[in-house]
């Protein structure tokens, strides 16, 4: 039988039998995952799949951008730093992918959402042990987010445990006193369970190397990267902020935050402050 006008025939060589081999749906487990959501309202409403999947989505690229991060300690802790850097490469491009999504949830408008928050109860973007995880990994440590996970013991000892740990910052100073920095000690020994701050001690080091970057390439470059990561970090919480706004106004979350203002204090956040305070003194 010949090819039909408007149809691709199927190549001698292509595979179709996989009675015993491993197919691409059974490579990716998808059974599982696309049986994974699972709407609670009742009647079903139409958009809640979009919210599951907008969620569940988000949550799967969080997992990979912890993957990278720490990843990048690592190669630190291996004076790599070409290495690290290439893996948080990986992480500013899953956070354009992250950011951009934003868009599909905000067509979900405030009459179709309300019309199945009531069935969310208290679940809440705020109980992701995932994006909680990033953050401490970036330094933005707090040690009563514990208290939220207590119900979940693996969440809870991955973050107990990363708040334990040196930051991916962390982690760059010490590589650098070990590359023959003059990294002050306040840097390499500081509390490492507490949330990153700024140290001013840190700022002549800082800017002799933006100074003086041909001679100094791979860590000048890692600052423009930290501050890259972080600008995408911003830009994130920013879109999540305004599609909250969109979607519910100044109502309360469901988990019980303040909604909208709680979101905007997190735009006060910092992971890198020395990096930014940094444009202030150079040229003057």
């Amino acid at each position: 039988m010949g090819v039909q006008a408007n149809t691709r025939a199927i190549e001698k060589d292509i595979v179709t039998d996989f009675s015993e081999r491993m197919s691409y749906g059974s490579y990716l487990d998808l059974d599982t995952l696309l049986s994974a959501q699972k709407p609670v309202s009742r009647p079903e409403h139409h958009d809640e799949l979009l919210f599951i999947i907008q969620h569940q989505t988000t949550e799967l690229w969080l997992k990979l951008v912890l993957h990278e991060t720490l990843a990048a300690r690592a190669a630190f802790d291996a004076d790599d730093i070409g290495r690290a850097l290439k893996c948080v490469a990986r992480v500013k491009h899953i956070q354009k992918t992250l950011t951009e999504q934003w868009s599909v949830l905000a067509t979900l408008t405030p009459t179709e959402y309300s019309e199945f928050r009531q069935f969310l109860g208290n679940s809440s973007g705020f109980q992701s042990y995932q994006y909680r995880a990033v953050e401490f990994v970036l330094g933005n440590k707090n040690a009563g987010m514990l208290t939220v996970f207590e119900a979940d013991p693996a969440a809870h000892e991955l973050l107990e445990r990363l708040l334990r740990e040196p930051s991916l910052y962390d982690a760059f100073w010490q590589c650098l006193s070990r590359l023959g920095y003059d990294v002050p000690e306040s840097a390499l020994n500081r509390d490492v369970t507490a949330a990153y701050t700024l140290n001013d001690d840190l700022m002549p080091l800082i800017k002799f190397v933006y100074e003086n970057s041909e001679e100094h390439w791979a860590v000048y470059e890692a600052f423009e990267e930290f501050v890259d990561l972080e600008e995408n970090f911003q830009l994130w919480r920013f879109r999540h902020m305004r599609t909250v706004l969109r979607t519910i106004g100044m109502k309360p979350g469901t988990g019980g935050s303040s909604g909208v203002g709680f979101l905007q204090k997190a735009l006060d956040l910092t992971f890198f402050p020395e990096l930014l305070a940094v444009r202030t003194e150079i040229g003057r």
